[in-house]
């Protein structure tokens, strides 16, 4: 088995395929033993699951995933890659790769059909062009995910782990806590990849929450409520609200004034709960 964190055998197999990273894709391969080690430790897998990996590329990571999971599939939009990862995976008999774009295939039947019998988990290296639609994209399938471990960019990281208070908490840091436990392993950097990003990377773990973390009555203006929130994030609770057509200015101040918070508070200031409650008096108020 061909030792894919090698940057020789990696320049080979360029070579032998005539490969051509591509920038539109965001190809870039991990070359890092120790961050891969990170990626399969937080994973915690083993035989009784299922792994849903996105972006194989040339399979380092998945090789590592074949020897602790009871069965793998990758999802790769690439097709001059197919070629490469078949050979490289070809002594694993529990792996299967898929050559479609992750964004458009049917991921329940997908589950349904591969999966069945397995506990399934997500791992991932992934392209930073597209990281947060496919984070948003997983959680809110509704498909049970026990968790999901990916390589992102740091400043994607710090932002979907940050807590109220903080600079980097905005609309993703509540979406992703409404659904998941999330928690940065490591930090990676631009050498443990060919060819190198230009930023550094981390490993997030997201493990999925049984129960959400709090039960909006109305959950589409639950994230209504945190998108207007940070549309405008200079500006205070109440005008951001107001300007985003949430409700009338009137009724948004009668909503703060009733839970006691402050309607000249910022977004960043407002913990999950008091969206919760938040979105759920303005819902109140807007049906009287």
């Amino acid at each position: 088995m061909r030792k894919l964190t090698s940057p020789k055998v990696l320049k080979e197999l360029l070579k032998e395929y005539e490969f051509r990273f591509s920038k539109s894709l965001g190809q870039n391969f991990l070359i890092d033993d120790d961050a891969l080690l990170s990626i399969t430790q937080a994973s915690d897998i083993c035989k009784d699951d299922g792994v849903l990996e996105i972006g194989p590329g040339f399979g380092t990571l998945t090789q590592a995933l074949c020897e602790n999971a009871g069965k793998v599939v990758s999802v790769e939009i690439d097709k001059t890659v197919i070629p490469v990862l078949n050979e490289n995976l070809s002594e694993f008999s529990n792996f299967k790769v898929i050559n479609e774009d992750v964004m458009k295939i049917d991921l329940k039947n997908l589950i349904e059909t591969e999966f069945s019998g397995y506990n399934v988990k997500v791992a991932a290296n992934l392209p930073y062009y597209i990281t947060t639609p496919i984070i948003m994209m997983l959680l809110e399938s509704g498909l049970d995910f026990e968790s999901i471990v990916i390589m992102v960019q740091k400043e994607v990281a710090e932002r979907l782990c940050a807590k109220e208070g903080t600079k980097d908490f905005g609309a993703i840091s509540l979406s992703v806590d409404y659904y998941a436990k999330a928690e940065i392993i490591t930090h990676v950097p631009p050498t443990s990849f060919m060819p190198p990003p230009k930023v550094t990377s981390s490993v997030v773990k997201l493990t999925m929450r049984k129960d959400k973390k709090v039960n909006p009555k109305n959950e589409k203006l639950f994230f209504a409520v945190i998108k207007g929130a940070f549309s405008q994030r200079r500006k205070t609770m109440l005008n951001a609200l107001s300007n985003f057509g949430i409700a009338p200015k009137d009724k948004l101040y009668q909503a703060f004034k009733n839970l006691g918070i402050d309607e000249k508070r910022r977004g960043e200031t407002l913990s999950i709960e008091e969206f919760c409650a938040l979105s759920d008096e303005i819902e109140k108020i807007s049906l009287k």
